[in-house]
């Protein structure tokens, strides 16, 4: 799919670099490193997120889970 997007001159200085590196284009080299920052399986298979009932992705699980005390001992410590 086509698209204009505007990025950093550094990003897109690695993005050149990555790709020149590999002999690929920059679009290829820029969703090969969006692809590895998400932490995808493959280049093929881009991983795949739940969307909510209103629509808005759901994403997997990882490290622990913030419940409403830590919420609060958070804001706890902030007022004092």
């Amino acid at each position: 799919m086509r698209t204009n997007i505007n990025i950093a001159e550094d990003a897109r200085e690695v993005a050149g670099l990555y790709a020149n590196s590999r002999g690929i284009t920059l679009g290829e080299a820029i969703t090969e490193l969006i692809r590895k920052g998400a932490g995808g399986d493959s280049p093929q298979e881009p991983r795949k997120f739940a969307r909510s009932f209103a629509g808005f992705p759901v994403f997997p699980k990882s490290g622990r889970t913030i419940t409403t005390e830590i919420v609060r001992k958070a804001e706890e410590d902030d007022i004092a």
